[in-house]
């Protein structure tokens, strides 16, 4: 019987669902998050199959050098030779063998060889059985060498590139390097933010605990709530009803810095798909104006979508390139300019764990060129005495402090605001208030259980 039948003959199980998804992944370069949402709404898997084929999925790319560093040591063709399915069945079972307790090891490989036979390689199970079973009979395969650099063992033992842990170590410190590495491999948890306009936070926290789900509020946020195993809340009544957004905790700060006011005029130059429009909306009561703009015609929609299901009808959107948007806008016009730049989105890896296999230093460099464009273009915008603020979901230097350095050393008449932080929580926050300068804010992903993440404040002091 051939894949297609068995498909459209038998629902398929957690497992064959991650490794399809796994396998458009690696063949297509196809982006995960969105492979598997899409697989999972074809496969409707129960709740508890649809967990389980997220964790093989997002488990097994996270994990993704290790799962290699060993099969290469048990495939003597080398990896790359074998199939993608079989290549990725073979991590996809390691990774259920070495990192999760729930299943016993002998049932792991029984399943992977079901597997093989159902893909009509009955010949390949036998391979598949012989290298799975090698593996469970020699652990010390999963051992870093002892020949190894410091760089070469983090990378090693927590599954990254080494180019970019060698980037960490020397912008963050050997110990703060292994602490990045270790979060981005945990589960992110689920972040809610409140719209006040049509909820109230304490309120709503009791309606979901009252449904069972594991919540609590957010201690980086006043508008956060964030929950364990609640399941995807964009798909409950409380989202269709514009109550909730989904937006991480440490992508809430942002609000703090632009500080928003009901009388103000505010642009977000790069906004989609519109959650830190929709957020200082939310705090300007819906009054004053926000003009949304993105470069990507087709996510204009998606911001008009937020900022209809949210009820804020103050925002207008633009369709520019944000590196020219001097010349659609009148200059000195605005209270504050938001720009949550393009950036490598190396804050996010939990959340993404592709990024980290995809991005290469001269994409940091080359997306670092575009950034200093982008913020000497939004700078034209802001009026003497407004404010500026920079932000990324990233932990690269060159993207975030070098950028803000490089532009007040080209720009006097600007200068970095401190003031904004006091509204943050300061213990939860102390180990980024004490590694981040003047006016900045860089948030690593273990100072708070939440995104790696930068925010700049500036204040324009002067005429031009």
């Amino acid at each position: 019987m051939t894949q297609s039948n068995v498909k459209q003959n038998r629902r398929r199980t957690a497992r064959e669902v991650a490794l399809d998804v796994l396998v458009q992944v690696d063949k297509d370069q196809a982006y995960s998050n969105l492979q598997l949402n899409e697989a999972l709404t074809e496969a409707r898997l129960e709740r508890a199959d649809a967990g389980l084929a997220t964790e093989l999925v997002y488990g097994t790319i996270q994990r993704l050098s290790t799962l290699d560093g060993v099969l290469e040591q048990k495939v003597n063709k080398g990896i790359r030779k074998l199939k993608p399915w079989m290549r990725n069945l073979l991590r996809m079972s390691l990774y259920q063998m070495r990192y999760l307790d729930r299943v016993p090891d002998h049932a792991i490989v029984n399943e992977a060889v079901t597997i093989a036979k159902r893909r009509g390689q009955q010949a390949m199970a036998g391979f598949v059985n012989g290298v799975l079973r090698a593996v469970m009979r020699e652990p010390e395969l999963w051992e870093a060498k002892e020949s190894m650099s410091p760089s070469e063992r983090i990378a090693w033992e927590h599954s990254h590139p080494e180019w970019l842990v060698k980037e960490w170590i020397k912008a963050y410190g050997l110990e703060e390097a292994t602490s990045i590495c270790e979060a981005n491999n945990e589960p992110p948890h689920t972040s809610i933010r409140v719209n006040p306009l049509r909820a109230n936070r304490e309120a709503l926290i009791e309606e979901m605990k009252a449904q069972g789900m594991f919540i609590k509020p957010s201690v980086l946020s006043k508008d956060g709530i964030i929950g364990i195993g609640t399941g995807n809340l964009a798909h409950s009544d409380w989202y269709k009803e514009g109550k909730i957004s989904m937006q991480d905790e440490s992508s809430m700060l942002v609000v703090e810095a632009v500080r928003p006011e009901s009388s103000m005029r505010v642009l977000d130059c790069c906004a989609a798909p519109g959650g830190k429009s929709m957020h200082i909306a939310e705090r300007m009561g819906n009054k004053g104006e926000l003009i949304s703009n993105d470069l990507h015609a087709h996510k204009i929609a998606l911001i008009e979508d937020q900022a209809k299901r949210l009820g804020l009808s103050m925002i207008h959107t633009m369709n520019e390139d944000a590196s020219k948007l001097g010349a659609c806008l009148a200059p000195d016009s605005f209270d504050v300019v938001l720009l949550d730049a393009p950036c490598s989105g190396f804050g996010v890896i939990r959340r993404k764990p592709d990024l980290k296999w995809r991005k290469t230093l001269q994409d940091v460099k080359a997306i670092a060129k575009l950034q200093h464009e982008l913020i000497r273009e939004a700078a034209k915008l802001v009026r003497a005495g407004g404010r500026l603020v920079y932000s990324t979901c990233t932990i690269e230097p060159r993207e975030n402090r070098d950028i803000v350095e490089q532009f007040v050393k080209e720009h006097p008449e600007w200068t970095l605001d401190d003031s904004w932080k006091q509204a943050l929580p300061q213990d939860k926050l102390s180990e980024a208030f004490q590694r981040s300068e003047a006016g900045m804010l860089q948030v690593l992903p273990h100072d708070a259980d939440s995104d790696g993440f930068f925010i700049a404040s500036l204040m324009r002091t002067a005429q031009k």
